[in-house]
């Protein structure tokens, strides 16, 4: 048996009930073993692989909250610090009722090697709740924040591990939490990224994680002799990702006809108006049938009633930016069938292995979330700059910047596929980048 598999069957059995882990862990390891192969005897001898898959810390507490008719409520508390051989804990928090210790330590292990696919000093880690902030009020959403944040603070620092937002977690949320990290430690630092401008926030980190999708699929497509202007792209998602995705796409010269939400779906043939997205899901935090109700071009899609979603529309880039394990094989073979050249995940593995399996099959271009949506946190990595800096950068000069990181993240994909034999094959070469600069790290400092 072979190193790669000796550890994946300790992985699947210490930790059999996390699905989504042990996806993220074998899609990791089974895309190294080209590298692996190479250093088996000394990776082996050293442990490299069971260090990499066990967090080195992880931290489950009671975050106690009153709501808003005086009732005390509980949910559980996250935060996994996966590895810092690069740089400190760097990934979101999440706030949904589907969280539990599996997709935490699935998006600290992704984190991984999408922080070090930056080039930036920042390791992996994630956080989060099984609290859902839907229905609250803004009171509610700060009594849980402040007391989420009373025990998170223990763990948590500028140069330790810098939090920042994700799916339930946006610019209230990480303001709220900031507030309470300062009046209890009695420290001003960049201890969270996604703040407000007022407080240490960074231009740009809003559109960030879309912008780097569109940046990374542009120059993969460039690579590959296609122009994106005039293709037709389908997105998931009327979150930051899908919003600014779709908008950047469009500055591209594409026309972009779907977008979707976790009740269903729309159509719009003349092709998503992003201004009145921001105003139905930013301002007004409604449902997308209200955006077909004011878009006569738009047709509504309920997800219940019909059992249809995005992927039926016939498109030559597909982008799922809504979350994990949303595009199936099913969809897949649908895509294919319609004649779809590109995929670039927006979300954290949004696409299923059989998924991502049957595009690569059928010569389908695939770019990863650990590279595809990297923006997000570089943007993030670029705030803790100007927060060290106590400088607030031009949106052109972070945008710029943006740019730059994720063209060199496909060049180094790019390159580190075609180094181990795998050409085209995007996930393998983004595990593989990824991994070498982690590895040489943790080498380097030891047995830890």
């Amino acid at each position: 048996m072979s190193y790669v598999d000796e550890v994946l069957a300790k992985v699947k059995e210490k930790n059999a009930n996390e699905p989504e882990f042990l996806q993220a862990v074998e899609e990791v390891l089974n895309s190294l073993r080209p590298v692996i192969a190479v250093n088996e005897e000394k990776y082996k001898k050293l442990a490299l692989l069971e260090r990499l898959c066990e967090p080195e810390r992880q931290i489950k507490f009671r975050v106690p909250w009153i709501d808003d008719n005086g009732q005390v409520q509980v949910n559980t508390g996250y935060r996994v610090q996966f590895n810092s051989a690069i740089g400190p804990y760097k990934g979101g928090i999440r706030l949904h009722p589907s969280v539990y210790i599996g997709i935490i330590k699935f998006l600290g292990f992704e984190q991984i090697f999408k922080n070090s696919l930056t080039g930036l000093a920042i390791g992996g880690g994630k956080g989060g709740s099984d609290f859902d902030p839907k229905g609250k009020s803004d009171n509610e959403i700060m009594n849980f924040c402040q007391s989420f944040m009373t025990e998170l603070c223990r763990h948590i620092g500028a140069n330790t591990d810098v939090p920042a937002g994700d799916i339930g977690t946006g610019g209230r949320e990480i303001g709220y939490m900031y507030g309470q990290y300062k009046r209890i430690r009695n420290l001003y630092e960049g201890v969270l990224t996604g703040k407000g401008l007022s407080f240490g926030g960074s231009l740009a980190r809003t559109e960030a994680t879309g912008y780097g999708l569109l940046y990374l699929t542009n120059e993969m497509l460039k690579s590959n002799g296609i122009d994106i202007a005039g293709k037709t792209i389908c997105v998931s998602g009327a979150g930051n990702v899908a919003i600014y995705a779709i908008q950047k796409a469009q500055q591209m010269g594409a026309k972009v006809v779907t977008c979707s939400d976790s009740t269903g779906w729309i159509y719009d043939e003349e092709g998503i108006d992003v201004a009145l997205l921001k105003e139905i899901k930013e301002v007004k935090r409604a449902r997308l049938d209200a955006y077909a109700a004011a878009r006569p071009s738009a047709v509504y899609h309920d997800k219940k009633a019909e059992g249809s979603n995005v992927w039926d529309v016939p498109c030559a880039v597909a982008l799922p930016c809504a979350t994990q394990n949303e595009l199936g094989i099913d969809d897949a073979k649908k895509l294919v069938g319609n004649g779809v050249l590109a995929v670039a995940e927006g979300a954290n593995m949004p696409t299923t292995l059989e998924a991502t399996e049957y595009f690569q099959e059928k010569g389908v271009l695939f770019a990863p979330g650990k590279a595809a949506n990297a923006g997000g946190v570089a943007c993030s990595a670029l705030e803790m700059s100007q927060n060290s800096e106590r400088m607030i950068w031009s949106f052109e000069k972070v945008d710029k910047s943006l740019e730059s990181i994720m063209i060199n993240i496909f060049h180094n994909i790019d390159a580190a596929a075609e180094k181990y034999g795998f050409k085209g094959n995007y996930v393998v070469g983004a595990n593989i980048a990824g991994f070498e600069k982690v590895a040489d790290a943790m080498l380097a400092q030891g047995v830890v």
